[in-house]
């Protein structure tokens, strides 16, 4: 039987092995002649569940039940915010909404290109996991801690502040501290997976670390106009201390393992899917990717606690209060009355009550923020503002050098970043905030003051 006459009766072309080893196998017993079998495989690819005992065809309707477990399906609709996203992030989006056993999605205010699905894209599955649709850095993180001390002290002592945040943290690709750092997170189990096991020691020493990219570190002015009791402070202005980064290198090695995973069981039907491969939940490396993932989140956590310890201990300070929150993860939560796989690429938790920060640039505030639990959103937000330019363009239009002077007669010292981090690549905050109104609640404004970043340009995943 040809493999034209295979696909007439509905085999898949990545079920053809098993359904000619079927044809041999009952050719060898005499047990059917053409015209029974063409018969015979029909009804198997009908009811493919029923015939796994079949003595002949059980590989056939083995694999024929694996591949139909996410049958084409027609592309679902998911909701914007914002109205300035480009094509190509709204050509991402469409795709990512055909993959079988996405049922519900999102696109936020602050959208861009991304890898698999663009950043500021939301994507609820079905007991699956799409790497790509966390992302490289996994448990990319936001973290603010405010501080016991005025504000005024970040301009009375400005050697003291920026001082801190040049011996708290490392930037760069790679980069380590010169003395490996200790926290809890080392004892936890990282022998879930061959690839975690093999790269602690790795994350051991990047641990404290920022990468690079639009990661950074910063000392800014936090200002409450009402007391907020979920925070415990009182109306007022504090020094507050900011970072973002996330799982470094280990992370990166985990999303690229278990992506090339998923894309080689890619069936070839949805090959043209690429980067938006998925595992099943019910397998075991989908097992071994979210043991994984959920470790890398505790990873991305403790990173910015041994940030924030270290940078507190030199410049002299304890913390008073503080916010925190993942993107680039993926939640097992209820929607639509199930439990669903929610993958936030770039994108902010924001159930009702939940607190979070998003930043605008080295330039503009970031706003802790809480949620309103929106279900148009699957109770999301935007992680920040959003790129609105390149990292080659960027390159090619701005000087940091000049850049980093106008910054300073602004009052805002930027000790290290590069042209591909600019204030002009960034879409405006305020506008952002404002398209996502039904989102989060703003409930306090970051104005950076002392800020460091990787000089190096060497690209991140957001």
């Amino acid at each position: 039987m040809r493999t034209k006459q295979l696909r007439e009766l509905g085999v898949p072309d990545e079920c053809f092995a098993a359904a000619l080893q079927g044809i041999q196998a009952a050719a060898k017993a005499s047990r059917s002649r053409s015209r029974d079998l063409k018969a015979r495989i029909a009804v198997i690819v009908a009811d493919p569940q029923a015939h796994l005992d079949d003595p002949e065809f059980a590989l056939l309707a083995k694999s024929l039940a694996e591949v139909g477990a996410f049958v084409p399906h027609q592309p679902i609709s998911y909701r914007t915010w914002g109205s300035d996203i480009d094509q190509a992030s709204h050509a991402q989006m469409r795709q990512a909404c055909a993959v079988p056993g996405v049922v519900a999605a999102a696109l936020m205010p602050d959208a861009h290109v991304g890898y698999g699905i663009p950043i500021g894209g939301v994507v609820a599955v079905e007991h699956a996991v799409i790497p790509y649709a966390v992302g490289v850095d996994i448990a990319c993180r936001m973290k603010l801690s405010v501080l016991d001390a005025p504000p005024e002290a970040l301009d009375r002592d400005p050697d003291r502040w920026q001082s801190a945040i040049e011996k708290g943290t490392r930037f760069g690709v790679g980069s380590v501290h010169e003395r490996p750092q200790d926290h809890e997170v080392l004892e936890q189990d990282w022998g879930v997976t061959r690839i975690t096991r093999e790269h602690r020691d790795r994350a051991w020493k990047q641990l404290g670390t920022s990468g690079s990219g639009n990661h950074f570190v910063e000392f800014g002015v936090l200002t409450l106009e009402q007391p907020d009791d979920q925070l415990g402070l009182a109306a007022g202005s504090y020094v507050a201390l900011l970072s973002h980064s996330g799982s470094r290198g280990v992370g990166a090695a985990v999303c690229n393992t278990y992506s090339n995973i998923a894309r080689a069981r890619l069936p070839k039907r949805y090959e043209e899917l690429g980067r938006l491969a998925w595992l099943d939940l019910d397998s075991q490396e989908g097992q071994e990717y979210w043991l994984a993932m959920n470790l890398m989140g505790d990873y991305a956590a403790a990173n910015h606690d041994v940030i924030h310890r270290l940078v507190n201990r030199f410049a002299g300070t304890q913390i008073l209060a503080g916010v925190e929150n993942h993107h680039n993860f993926a939640w097992k939560e209820v929607h639509q009355g199930r439990e669903l796989i929610v993958h936030r690429k770039g994108a902010t938790p924001a159930g009702q009550g939940v607190l979070g920060v998003i930043p605008g640039s080295m330039a503009t505030p970031a706003y802790v923020v809480r949620g309103k639990g929106n279900p148009d959103s699957l109770n999301s937000a935007a992680h920040g503002a959003g790129r609105c330019m390149s990292r080659t363009e960027a390159k090619s239009r701005f000087t940091w050098g000049a850049v980093q002077k106008s910054l300073l007669a602004n009052g805002i010292h930027v000790l290290s970043a590069g042209a591909d981090e600019v204030p002009g690549v960034y879409k405006d905050i305020d506008r952002v905030m404002s398209q996502q109104q039904d989102l989060v609640t703003p409930i306090a404004r970051f104005d950076p003051k002392i800020v460091k970043m990787c000089s190096d340009g060497s690209k991140a995943e957001d």
